[in-house]
């Protein structure tokens, strides 16, 4: 947590920001001078922040049982992902900050086990190979997917849920039309996903009979990896050699098809959007783009990328860490495109169900917490 009045002309006094807001309870401040002297800026905020504050019992209300858990006792990633057995191992290692000093997103090799038993994680297809009409909650995908909920598989799940979501919204909003056999993406600035890649495999069950192309376009992306394709044949499997999900890796590699074969299509590119997008536009006309964690308000290389959304007028749905990184996304859309979003800002129910740790304001933060597109 930073003190709220950094960067004035003062500088800290080295201190931890201790003074919180008496009014939002939000933002914190180093000393009296720094919150006197930030008070000008903060006034035009404080409000909104403090119905942001309001809404938290909202944002932590999961049906998980290890979220309740987490809730009653102060407990770290780390301490929560060595609990579950799975702490920096394979597709978990970018989930706490202590994994982040090993990470190599040059790395071409695919993880693709979940480290985790079978009844933990949707390493097979569905029971019932048809989806309800519509997944609204964490707890009917869990109940559909036959995963109980004190299963920590939601904290990888929510990159494809979260695809799913912004495709759901886009069609309600009639900016998409009803998905038949195939479904184009270009997917926006990726980092931890690049080693999780594995997990879009759910794509498989979420959308049968699809075939789904995902663009992935980010500066995160090495140039080593630039135009690689991975072909997403089979679900990531479980951690248990005597499970149904290994048998349908030997009929994958004894070149035994079934209906889901090459379902998942992911192709990689290097660079910003705005950079990539008219050779990408040649092999694959989107039908949707999808930012998660988009961070719009604190990169200036969200502004051409904007524009070129706006030039070719396909649906955007993206999400971030909290609502007030939402809202300033949405006045930064709204100068450069003239119009509002067409997806309003609100809650993503799959957003990841564990808090980001290091934030920096006193509001609820989680990974792709709110959605809101154009």
């Amino acid at each position: 947590m930073e003190c709220a009045g950094k960067g004035s002309r003062t500088p800290c006094c080295g201190g931890p920001p201790t003074r919180r807001c008496h009014r939002c309870r939000a933002v914190a401040y180093c000393s009296l001078s720094h919150q006197v002297s930030h008070r000008s800026v903060h006034k035009r905020e404080c409000e909104r922040l403090e119905q942001q504050v309001k809404s938290a019992d909202m944002l932590n209300d999961f049906p998980f049982t290890f979220t309740q858990q987490t809730n009653q006792v102060v407990e770290t990633r780390c301490s929560f992902l060595t609990g579950h057995g799975i702490h920096r191992l394979g597709m978990w290692m970018y989930e706490c900050s202590c994994g982040l000093s090993s990470i190599s997103f040059d790395n071409t090799r695919l993880i693709d086990c979940w480290n985790l038993p079978s009844e933990l994680c949707p390493c097979k297809g569905p029971s019932s190979p048809i989806p309800p009409k519509r997944l609204t909650t964490w707890k009917d995908y869990y109940e559909w997917r036959c995963i109980p909920l004190y299963s920590p598989a939601a904290l990888l799940l929510h990159w494809p849920l979260t695809i799913y979501w912004a495709i759901q919204l886009a069609t309600g909003e009639s900016l998409l039309p009803e998905i038949s056999n195939e479904l184009r993406i270009h997917y926006l600035g990726p980092e931890k996903e690049l080693l999780q890649l594995a997990v879009f495999g759910e794509l498989q069950a979420i959308f049968p009979g699809v075939q789904v192309h995902i663009d992935l376009v980010g500066p995160a992306i090495s140039h080593l990896r630039d135009g690689e394709r991975i072909d997403l044949n089979i679900y990531a499997q479980c951690n248990e050699m005597d499970c149904r999900c290994k048998y349908s890796v030997a009929n994958h590699s004894e070149g035994i098809t079934t209906r889901h074969s090459r379902a998942i299509t992911l192709r990689l590119h290097a660079g910003c959007y705005h950079d990539r997008y008219r050779d990408l536009l040649k092999d694959s006309f989107p039908h949707i783009i999808i930012a998660p964690n988009a961070g719009i308000a604190a990169y200036t290389s969200w502004l051409p990328t904007l524009e070129v959304i706006k030039e070719i007028k396909v649906p955007a749905v993206f999400s971030d860490y909290c609502e007030e990184a939402s809202h300033l996304a949405a006045s930064c859309i709204s100068s450069v495109t003239g119009t509002a979003p067409k997806i309003p800002i609100q809650i993503n129910p799959f957003r990841q169900p564990l808090r980001v740790e290091e934030s920096a304001l006193y509001i609820p933060c989680y990974s792709n917490c709110f959605v809101f597109g154009l």
